[in-house]
């Protein structure tokens, strides 16, 4: 009988064996990746006794079609009734309204955490020497920073109330042809993202956190990041963390934390890659990494990514690319993003026989070189596979 996922006294999720998941198709090539990512998450529940009661809500272009809203209240508490969920890509309306679906149910639920993990897949074309040095999560703060959306347009009566206003309290003097934005970063938003961070390293085993920003700048934005972080592990953590400066950089068997300026650390996750494990930062400089390092494991066509608030157990999980629509209904693309968003999403179920397992037919189906034509262009003696024949191939390697 299917049932509701909820939490526990804890605070911890109630799973049970066979969950309703809401899950929106997406715009665009999700017509495409979702069935086959579905194809091969039901066949990996399968094998250990569950079913997902998969719950169909709509979001964007169908949504707008079916019902002239991009967002439907009922899909917003369909997310927040059920806890966790799944989407494909969603097209962002242009000329106004919302400025980004993805964006929206991210500051609607209160979903903190972007949760980012990149890591190489053997097989996978990548344009940098050892792609295999990539094995970094990244928790990016959701709520916060320049995408809060707090700002005004050049040329209007809210820019010129702002500018004056800021002239007259700070003597702060702004063109007059200027665009205004407000970033945000509070001391609430900081700790609660890096507190995250630090419970996942340790429960994971994983050898450090690095704060990432641009605090010699931005002092009292992104520096007072770096700062509530280091105050944290010693308010919550002394026992399982430590900071480098504490430690010399010799953590012993405790999580090490540390922290990079951003524009150091885009360049040393290349040269350095190993260095880096978990990464905790803030909206903006969580956007431009997590890109950069799926550019370095094959693309972002296979990245991942989960929006999480790890207090009340809400997640949506979704595929971080486009909706590349004149590929939709080709049945030509990637279903990676999908699959490994669904990986994530039973991780954080706790189904982790589940997620192995689809993972690890996953890396078989493309060491043995079976793959769609973006990776089969790049690779030698690939045979270049449907959408849905990649999904498969990965079936049949469960």
């Amino acid at each position: 009988m299917p049932e509701k996922i909820s939490t526990n006294p804890d605070g911890s999720l109630f799973v049970p064996e066979n969950p309703i998941i809401p899950f929106i198709e997406g715009d665009g090539t999700g017509v495409d990746i979702w069935p086959a990512s579905r194809l091969v998450f039901d066949a990996a529940c399968a094998k250990y006794g569950h079913k997902v009661q998969w719950k169909e809500v709509l979001a964007g272009e169908k949504a707008f079609n079916e019902t002239g809203e991009w967002l439907p209240n009922e899909t917003v508490e369909a997310f927040r009734e059920y806890l966790i969920g799944i989407k494909g890509p969603l097209t962002t309306p242009v000329g106004g309204g919302i400025r980004s679906l993805n964006v929206a149910l991210r500051q609607i639920l209160d979903l903190y955490v972007c949760l980012r993990p990149v890591r190489y897949f053997k097989g996978v074309p990548s344009p940098v020497k050892h792609p295999e040095k990539v094995d970094m999560v990244i928790f990016r703060e959701n709520t916060e920073d320049v995408y809060a959306g707090m700002e005004v347009e050049a040329f209007t009566k809210e820019a010129a109330k702002l500018r004056e206003f800021l002239l007259e309290s700070f003597g702060w003097q702004i063109r007059d042809d200027a665009g205004i934005g407000v970033k945000p970063i509070s001391e609430t938003g900081s700790k609660r993202l890096i507190r995250a961070a630090l419970n996942y390293a340790i429960s994971r085993g994983r050898r450090s956190v690095t704060l990432v920003h641009k605090g010699n700048i931005q002092k009292f934005t992104e520096g007072a990041f770096r700062g509530w972080g280091y105050d944290l592990v010693k308010e919550e953590f002394n026992d399982k963390a430590v900071s480098w400066d504490d430690c010399g950089g010799k953590p012993g068997d405790k999580v090490l934390v540390k922290d990079a300026i951003a524009d150091i650390t885009l360049q040393q996750v290349l040269t350095r890659a190993e260095e880096f494990d978990v990464i905790a930062t803030m909206n903006l400089n969580g956007d431009y990494l997590s890109d950069a390092l799926a550019a370095q494991v094959g693309g972002i066509g296979i990245a991942p990514g989960g929006n999480i608030n790890y207090v009340t157990g809400h997640g949506v999980f979704e595929a971080t690319h486009g909706t590349a629509p004149k590929y939709a209904g080709l049945d030509k693309v990637n279903p990676g993003s999908v699959i490994l968003s669904g990986v994530m999403m039973f991780e954080h179920l706790g189904w982790f026989d589940v997620a192995n397992d689809i993972v690890a037919a996953l890396e078989k189906t493309i060491a043995d070189k079976i793959v769609t034509y973006d990776f089969a262009r790049l690779m030698d003696g690939a045979t270049e596979v449907k959408c849905s024949e990649f999904a498969s191939a990965i079936v049949d390697r469960l």
